[in-house]
């Protein structure tokens, strides 16, 4: 799981005059064709390798980009690849080397400047949502946190009072009538700080709260406002006898509900601000066009879905088709996905994408934008008068 903590380490880090190596390495689905992956990443550091032997480069950064080879290399023959991309940032005269398992697929792509390309990266964990679980019932409570897949235990509350009838002295000292419900209370008031704390310092966005049925209304009740508006989802279990697995499945379907649920509001809200002239664009030719110009302030893509198209190297230009970039004339190339072409436009240009699982309008139109400003006349319009 990637945590703040290590993604803040890495954009904070500077080579202090020595380059940064960024690498994105997308790893295929089946493993039988991972044997290829050392050899894609060498064909990656072979970009800037002439570097390595470059005099107008001084001899400790030479040195280091030297030493990023070796550690990358290294790191390919280790074989510990998993399902999605992994992203490489290394500065070995800094000492620094970070890898990541990101749980989507990029383009294959290698970067060295002075400071990391994280740009990639955050596009992609900016379509995951980080979940805080609860699993409460009137005596203790079980905190989990879900991110990109993983679960992973965060801490255990147990009210600690006694809770059995032969403590008198505790009766007549405190003269509760109805201990249970006092006690449960007080317990549900602990948990309850005990979740805010968290969302305040852990990075949580979102809460899921599961246990007796009968008892996840009373404890809502407890939590602050501006906690309870990020409860999304609720699931029914007995926290005395369920696994983690069971705990895992249930959380697992309701973050899924959300989540779809998320994406229909999502691309409901693209399509009625296009039909009323807003600052947005739908399918896959206004699309190209808005990535070309940079208007593109979110991108909703249909999930798996891909088309050729071309593109223009020198300026951006993107397209379903042409042989020419009517901007600079410079030869257009083939793309079997130019839609993965406009995905990567977007997230280098500082826009965000989503890729949209949930059976919506989108499957007619492919793709969606939210745009920065409205987008100006295409030159193939102009040149044939038609206009818009």
């Amino acid at each position: 799981m990637i945590t703040a903590q290590e993604i803040d380490r890495v954009i904070r880090f500077d080579g202090d005059g020595l380059p940064v190596v960024s690498v994105y390495l997308s790893v295929p689905v089946d493993p039988a064709d991972r044997a290829a992956l050392p050899t894609r990443l060498s064909g990656l550091l072979h970009q800037f390798r002439p570097r390595v032997a470059d005099e107008r480069l001084g001899r400790e950064q030479r040195m280091s980009l030297r030493g990023d080879i070796e550690r990358l290399e290294a790191a390919a023959s280790e074989e510990m690849w998993t399902r999605g991309t992994i992203a490489l940032f290394s500065c070995s005269g800094r000492g620094m080397f970070e890898r990541f398992d990101l749980p989507r697929r990029t383009r294959d792509r290698v970067m060295v400047d002075a400071t990391p390309w994280v740009r990639p990266m955050l596009a992609v964990l900016d379509e995951y949502h980080r979940y805080c679980v609860a699993v409460v019932d009137r005596a203790a409570a079980w905190i989990w946190e879900v991110y990109q897949d993983e679960i992973r235990a965060v801490d255990r509350l147990r009210d600690e009072f006694p809770r059995k009838p032969d403590f008198a002295a505790w009766f007549a000292e405190y003269g509760v009538r109805n201990r249970t419900e006092e006690l449960s209370k007080r317990h549900f008031r602990l948990v309850a700080t005990r979740l805010a704390d968290l969302f305040r310092t852990g990075g949580c966005e979102l809460l899921i709260v599961g246990g007796h049925r009968h008892e996840i209304t009373p404890f809502l009740g407890f939590l602050p406002d501006a906690l309870r508006a990020r409860v999304v989802g609720t699931f029914a279990l007995d926290p005395g006898t369920s696994t983690p697995d069971d705990i895992r499945k249930l959380a697992d379907h309701a973050i899924e509900q959300y989540e779809r649920a998320e994406e229909r509001r999502e691309v409901s809200r693209l399509l009625e601000t296009a039909s009323g002239g807003g600052l947005a664009a739908v399918g896959l030719r206004d699309c190209l066009w808005a990535g070309t110009v940079t208007a593109v302030r979110h991108l909703a893509v249909e999930d798996g879905a891909t088309a050729p198209g071309v593109v223009c190297e020198r300026d951006g230009w993107l397209a379903r088709s042409g042989d020419a970039c009517p901007l600079c004339g410079a030869p257009a190339r083939r793309s079997s996905d130019v839609l993965g072409d406009l995905v990567e436009q977007v997230v280098d240009d500082g826009g965000t994408v989503r890729h949209v699982r949930a059976e919506t309008g989108l499957r007619r139109h492919v793709a969606a934008a939210a745009l920065r400003f409205p987008l100006p006349e295409r030159p193939e319009d102009a040149a044939a008068g038609t206009g818009g």
